[in-house]
């Protein structure tokens, strides 16, 4: 049984039936997640894997009655949201009974923790209620969402690991002037960054997804920098003997809620799992390196061509997420002042050599919020 172009495309025309639209957008609201986490139950075995250290419950579903066992995580970094609404599509998905998904629960049994740390995802931070990024914290296992992971760890033995990650919007897929839409790591499991045969099972699943993704998003599917850091969970499972693989759900052109990158990471999710369920060949590792690793080529806006402080110069801005009650304000901060021809910018204004000016008329460096300016009697907003 093989997914090809049409069954991908017929998914994804047909998504909105399976998608969980209650959430949306980069924030993911505390209550409207408990409530969806409700309605799935319905079809689906929750339980409650223990507390974060705010004493928020970390949950998981309990799916399927397959010989292949998987473990999914998601929002090990709390304002990283992207791949938890692909997780939870995915888990709607299996509940509705579409195409594939009996035989995917036939033959896979699935772990799924749509949100690790509910707490940063409640402040809409990277860390955890006490600063501590989770994803450095695998071998020492201080916090309790790191242990509530081992735990379930330990007594599922899954045969593959999923986790589940945002990137910034500064990456390409190597030098294309292409975002890096979705990207992959299969880590490494010793300093050499060597290739067993459990980093061979995640490199060819990645390199399964990639040439389904190359069909609908060509030249945006990235690679992740493979530095081994044991303090890392992919490269801490790897290194233990359990294929990983992690996700980075990335930039999709004028998409900054990332509704369209929800999508392709469904699709690369449900490629693999394709996959693993029917125990596919094992691809050659060279298939994983021609995937292009990512460079830190965009910025969110550049202001080409411009006078500041009368000096020429391009103006680099990136945004600064910020929790605004219930929502995210994209804040357009000044990365940098200086001639950018190698960098992109996914906005970009060319200013004819024309002096940018604020209303104070105050002078601007890297830093500052830059959310509107005044070139001759034009009024930008960026």
């Amino acid at each position: 049984m093989k997914l090809n172009h049409e069954d991908y495309s017929e998914l994804l025309s047909r998504y909105s039936e399976f998608r969980i639209s209650k959430l949306q957008g980069r924030y993911l609201q505390e209550q409207h997640v408990l409530d969806v986490f409700k309605s799935l139950s319905h079809n689906f075995k929750i339980i409650n894997e223990g507390h974060s250290e705010e004493g928020r419950i970390i949950s998981s579903f309990k799916i399927g009655s397959g010989s292949r066992k998987i473990l999914i995580w998601s929002q090990m970094h709390g304002n990283e949201s992207t791949t938890t609404k692909s997780v939870v599509d995915f888990i709607n998905y299996l509940s509705q009974g579409l195409k594939y998904s009996q035989f995917l629960l036939e033959r896979c049994s699935f772990i799924i923790v749509p949100v690790l740390n509910p707490d940063g995802a409640h402040y809409y931070t990277r860390v955890n209620a006490n600063g501590v990024d989770l994803n450095r914290d695998a071998l020492q296992q201080t916090q309790a969402e790191s242990k509530v992971l081992q735990a379930i760890y330990k007594k599922f033995q899954p045969d593959i690991c999923f986790n589940m990650h945002d990137q910034r919007t500064i990456f390409s897929a190597g030098d294309a002037k292409k975002p890096a839409t979705v990207s992959f790591l299969s880590p490494s499991y010793n300093e050499s960054r060597d290739i067993n045969e459990v980093r061979r099972i995640s490199m060819s699943l990645i390199s399964s997804a990639n040439s389904v993704l190359q069909m609908f998003i060509p030249n945006q599917v990235g690679r992740y920098d493979d530095g081994f850091n044991i303090n890392c969970i992919g490269d801490y499972l790897q290194a233990k003997g359990t294929p990983t693989v992690l996700f980075e759900a990335g930039h999709f052109a004028k998409d900054y809620k990332r509704e369209e990158t929800r999508k392709y990471i469904f699709i690369a999710l449900l490629q693999m799992i394709m996959d693993i369920a029917q125990d596919a060949s094992i691809r050659p590792a060279e298939a994983y390196f021609d995937i292009p690793e990512n460079k830190k080529l965009f910025y969110d806006v550049i202001l080409r061509n411009a006078i500041l402080n009368e000096k020429p110069t391009d103006i680099a801005l990136q945004y600064k997420e910020v929790l605004k009650g219930e929502r995210i304000d994209f804040v357009p901060v000044i990365e940098k002042t200086e001639h950018l021809p190698t960098y992109y910018g996914h906005k970009e204004i060319d200013l004819e050599h024309q002096p940018v000016k604020t209303e104070d008329l105050k002078k601007l460096t890297v830093g500052d919020v830059l959310s509107s300016f005044k070139v001759n009697d034009n009024v930008f907003v960026i």
